[in-house]
């Protein structure tokens, strides 16, 4: 099993709204290597769900229930997307604050390359992360 992290901008697309719709596809990443980590997704696989710009935090946890195809918001063949599903929401929300403050997560993708959508997690940052989301 992988670990990834996504994000999206609450006024956009929250958390909350993940929830009602119960089941979405990730669209709309036009970067090439945001689009070669859905491409790297497998089903089942954990996917925190970041907060950006507004709240800046991770605020949930989904899982990948359809690996990638084309997107199908563009006619573009080189664009993809996965469908996730949540799982929950957490028990508390792991800031960006906290998550630079803490020496364990030094070398997350969230901080070395702050402006990706889509970002695998370390085993090791997965668990750290649940354990600061006081879900261990």
């Amino acid at each position: 099993m992988n670990y990834w992290l996504v994000k999206s901008e609450p006024d956009t697309y929250s958390w909350d709204f993940f929830v009602s719709k119960g089941r979405d596809i990730w669209d709309g990443v036009r970067n090439y290597q945001a689009r070669n980590n859905l491409k790297a997704m497998s089903e089942n696989d954990l996917v925190f769900f970041y907060h950006s710009n507004k709240g800046m935090e991770i605020v949930g946890l989904a899982k990948v229930v359809k690996e990638s195809y084309q997107d199908p918001t563009t006619e573009d063949p080189r664009w993809v997307v996965v469908e996730l599903a949540p799982v929950k929401k957490l028990a508390e929300p792991v800031s960006l604050t906290k998550i630079k403050t803490d020496p364990n997560l030094s070398d997350i993708s969230l901080l070395k390359q702050s402006r990706l959508s889509v970002m695998p997690i370390k085993p090791e940052e997965f668990d750290r992360i649940m354990y600061l989301a006081n879900e261990v």
